[in-house]
């Protein structure tokens, strides 16, 4: 037990778990850092990618197994060697293949006003776009 607490590591640990594993499982810092990734930004939002990751990004224009190339990217960490871009990383991009195109659960608008008998139920799904991440290039 004193090696979790610092005995033979110089680390620190969290309980950040991983993808698939119980959400106790101890993590140390240096295995967070060492890990390849990037963040990337599409649709107005960023993502944090690595390679053979599924995500579901904003509606891309592309068929389900076409090859869609992400190019801003603002941070690369690559195996513990970060380049930050400011705000883009000038030469880097990440590849994706398109996995599958869909929209998410409906959720309820539901509008109301008090006292006027104004009442107004619509749904909305979000379309997305889910992409499994190939390869990071710098």
């Amino acid at each position: 037990m004193d090696s979790l607490r610092g005995g033979n590591r110089s680390d620190k640990v969290t309980n950040r778990a991983g993808p698939g594993t119980y959400p106790y499982r101890r993590v140390y810092i240096s295995e967070v850092l060492q890990l390849t990734y990037a963040i990337v930004e599409t649709g107005g939002k960023q993502y944090r990618v690595q390679p053979g990751e599924t995500v579901r990004i904003e509606k891309l224009v592309a068929n389900e197994g076409d090859t869609v190339v992400l190019d801003k990217v603002l941070v690369i960490n690559n195996e513990g060697s970060m380049a930050v871009g400011a705000p883009y990383l000038a030469g880097a991009k990440v590849t994706a293949k398109v996995a599958a195109q869909g929209k998410a659960r409906k959720i309820i608008v539901f509008k109301y006003h008090n006292k006027t008998n104004y009442r107004r139920k619509t749904g909305h799904r979000q379309p997305f776009t889910a992409v499994t991440i190939e390869k990071i290039e710098a």
